[in-house]
């Protein structure tokens, strides 16, 4: 295929997914999806290479088929708890009474210059806003005339480990790795139109193993958060409470969970498979939302104390939207809706052609929004600043204090 073509791949703890993207004048044709259960990982972690190395590859050469290409580079998605986001602000004098680009470069490093862990690799540094000479809310300063330029920002940082178990993981399945992205912000991009990040919304992306936290403002994200909780320690109360495998329970869930107890039909019955050849027992569908429920609003009220904990709870005009295979549950935007006191959807992907009715999932909005990543960030002006890099830790450290000595002199 002639066309510029850009995978995204999402390795998350139930499945891997890899989405084909065909870069089309300014807009975005999916041209192939693959999809593998994922094996070798845990609360977005990797825990086992090969595993994961061979779901990879499952999905990659799914895509590659229904595609008719060859995949040799894409944008992965990161998650975990080991994920940490932070605000920061930098201010620096503005040397030709203009804003250049070396000026928005300068405070931009300004801004990310703190003590952070050796341990820790930055992922993202995001621009919230710049201000120039007091005037604040500027989206871009080059250009404009000032002294002084101040930049507020929204850093990323992931344990170095698990960033390099995802590069190792690809790398080993053949794969470069173009970027790593956050993927609460990559399914934010998938799923969000530009007014929800302007006026302000939540996007909770409820995964398999984890369940992310981004909030969106003035079109920059204000706040992000992982919690290692997911859709998968519902499956694990369902097959502890019902005394059933976690395949069976993770069936019972899709067919049969809801997370609300009012239910109509709470008295039907439902067969619920024994374990160890024991025999099946018959159980009604409403002692099975009472397990879900408890579940699913413990983390649906973690997550509304870390909304509060931001301090960025005001601004949530447009609600809150829920994506992510998990939010398919029955009743969990209603549930959501009572906890946040706030307009709550799920979020499916958007402002992509080609296959939608194939990516028309909650699922898919992580693969899909790494993509639209990646289209954006091919333009030069993108400020996302993550890129592999084959320098170790101390070589890193050393070029930025070379940096700095050569601003200082």
């Amino acid at each position: 295929m002639s066309q510029e073509l850009i995978v995204g791949l999402d390795i998350g703890t139930t499945k891997i997914c890899a989405v084909v993207g065909e870069i089309a004048d300014t807009s975005v044709e999916i041209v192939g999806v693959g999809t593998h259960p994922s094996q070798g990982l845990r609360k977005g972690v990797v825990v086992n290479i090969e595993n994961t190395v061979k779901s990879i590859r499952k999905a990659v050469e799914e895509a590659e088929l229904m595609a008719g290409c060859e995949i040799r580079s894409v944008f992965a998605g990161i998650a975990g708890g080991h994920i940490k986001g932070f605000n920061s602000q930098g201010l620096i004098a503005v040397k030709s009474r203009e804003v250049t680009q070396a000026d928005v470069t300068r405070v931009i490093d300004a801004a990310k210059a703190m003590a952070i862990p050796l341990d820790r690799e930055v992922i993202h540094i995001l621009p919230q806003e710049y201000i120039v000479d007091g005037q604040d809310g500027i989206n871009d300063p080059i250009g404009i005339h000032g002294v002084r330029l101040e930049a507020k920002v929204h850093i990323v940082t992931g344990a170095v480990t698990a960033v390099s178990n995802i590069i190792k993981c690809c790398n080993k399945a053949g794969l470069d790795v173009s970027d790593i992205v956050l993927q609460s912000l990559a399914s934010g991009d998938a799923v969000l139109t530009d007014e929800e990040k302007e006026l302000g919304v939540a996007l909770i992306d409820f995964g398999g193993g984890t369940t992310d936290l981004a909030i969106f403002s003035n079109n920059s994200i204000k706040h992000s958060a992982v919690l290692a909780l997911g859709g998968n320690n519902l499956t694990n109360d369902i097959a502890v409470g019902l005394q059933t495998s976690l395949p069976e329970a993770e069936k019972l869930k899709q067919t049969w969970g809801c997370c609300l107890t009012t239910l109509e039909d709470r008295e039907e019955q439902i067969e619920v498979p024994g374990l160890g050849g024991r025999k099946s027992r018959n159980l009604s569908r409403g002692i099975l939302a009472e397990i879900i429920h408890l579940r699913a609003k413990e983390i649906m009220e973690i997550i509304h104390k870390e909304i509060i904990r931001s301090g960025f709870a005001i601004p949530m005009i447009s609600g809150v939207a829920i994506t992510g295979g998990s939010s398919l549950l029955a009743g969990l935007p209603e549930l959501a809706d009572d906890i946040f006191g706030l307009p709550t959807r799920r979020g499916y992907p958007i402002g992509v052609g080609g296959l939608t009715d194939v990516i028309n999932n909650p699922a898919f909005a992580t693969a899909v929004g790494l993509v639209l990543y990646g289209a954006r960030s091919r333009s030069p002006r993108s400020r996302d600043s993550f890129r592999i890099r084959d320098q170790n830790i101390f070589y890193r450290v050393l070029n930025r204090m070379k940096k700095w000595f050569k601003e200082v002199i």
